[in-house]
């Protein structure tokens, strides 16, 4: 089991910047590829970026590239999504996801384990 909390969403203007983190429990936490998913009001829930166990690899979605960057710390269990240059359409709940083995792709139903989501909100 893994439990996932993800934490530091807020309200930020266009152009800021936000790092959210996800804090997991749990001994295997390496052993799980971790990815991070948005979901905006009214729409479906979209894959944003991947990281594999090791944190060798990463993915992201086209139009985060070049402005998200996700890292993970195994010693501290925590999976981080650095964002900037931030934009209204990046306004959303953000999710932090875990899927059991090296690395994922980009669809939900890859992913075990879901945190409870932080809202970001960027202001034009």
């Amino acid at each position: 089991q893994v439990q996932l909390v993800e934490s530091g969403g807020g309200l930020v203007q266009a152009g800021g910047s936000l790092r959210l983190s996800c804090a997991a429990s749990g001994r295997t936490f390496s052993s799980y590829a971790m990815a991070w998913f948005r979901q905006a009001p009214g729409k479906e829930r979209e894959f944003v970026a991947v990281i594999s166990w090791s944190g060798g690899s990463t993915y992201y979605t086209d139009s985060v590239k070049g402005r998200f960057t996700i890292s993970r710390d195994n010693a501290k269990i925590t999976v981080y999504l650095q964002m900037n240059s931030l934009k209204p359409e990046d306004t959303a709940v953000y999710y932090c996801a875990a899927a059991h083995g090296y690395y994922s792709g980009s669809s939900i139903s890859e992913y075990d384990y879901w945190g409870q989501g932080t809202q970001v909100t960027v202001s034009s």
